[in-house]
């Protein structure tokens, strides 16, 4: 089976506050996002193995096969496969690549094998690799809160609109550093209610709370927004804890 599975864009990111757990309760509305799609090719094998390709790291610490393992230890009997990933996704641009990766590994194994987990069991399993790895079960616009894993169905139609995304070269922003330089904050509006207003009101209001820290050490990043709005998007913003950067145009006939 192969899959391709895309990225996420937030519009809106609010951190509120620190937990006693060490994360951070968030406030953000995750959208799908075609910009980019990794291709993943699982196939039943004699033995698990994994190739990947695109990328620099142990092919052993990927989520896909860790995504494996977690499944394999609740369904003793899920045979061993062939994992073959193309990684197109920008890493560490803030576009949950490889939580998708993820996400689309657990619903792939799903069907192939005849699980028969929902939607709702495949999210709790998808928590455990990672905060926005649910999201990806869904793919569709969802409100997400907590650190990012409990999600509620958000109603938003962005058909009328062009979404840009732009990654700005050799710039990679960890989710460490970002969140090292944030000041955690409750007070302004809700991503919730401001998502109510029309997009053309959003610019100024409806905010990535990460900006603030991230676009001092990272001008570049800034640029693209800015360049953005020079080309006429009616919004842009940084996604997740950056790189990335996107831009919302009205679309002309």
């Amino acid at each position: 089976m192969t899959v391709w599975p895309d990225v996420k864009l937030n519009l809106g990111l609010r951190v509120l506050r620190k937990r006693p757990d060490g994360y951070h309760e968030l406030e953000t509305l995750f959208v799908p996002c075609d910009a980019f799609h990794d291709e993943l090719t699982v196939t039943p094998a004699d033995e698990t193995t994994i190739e990947i390709s695109n990328c620099d790291w142990d092919p052993q610490q990927d989520l896909t096969i860790k995504a494996w393992r977690l499944l394999k230890a609740d369904f003793p009997d899920l045979p061993c496969v062939k994992i073959l990933l193309k990684k197109n996704s920008p890493v560490g641009a803030g576009l949950g690549g490889g939580s998708a990766d993820a996400a689309y590994m657990l619903k792939a194994l799903n069907t192939m094998f005849s699980l028969g987990l929902s939607d709702g069991a495949l999210a709790q399993y998808a928590s455990r690799l990672g905060s926005d790895c649910p999201f990806f079960v869904y793919d569709r616009p969802m409100l997400g809160t907590g650190r990012g894993e409990i999600l509620e169905p958000f109603d938003i139609d962005l058909s009328g609109y062009e979404i840009r995304v732009a990654v700005p070269d050799g710039v990679h922003v960890s989710t460490k550093e970002a969140y090292a330089g944030i000041t955690p904050s409750e007070e302004g509006e809700s991503v919730r209610e401001l998502l109510k207003l029309p997009a053309t009101l959003w610019k100024g209001r409806l905010v990535n709370g990460f900006e603030a820290s991230v676009f001092p050490q990272h001008p570049e990043i800034a640029a693209l927004k800015d360049k953005f709005y020079s080309e006429g998007a009616i919004y842009s913003s940084m996604t997740g804890s950056g790189s990335a950067v996107f831009g919302i145009f009205v679309k002309t006939i």
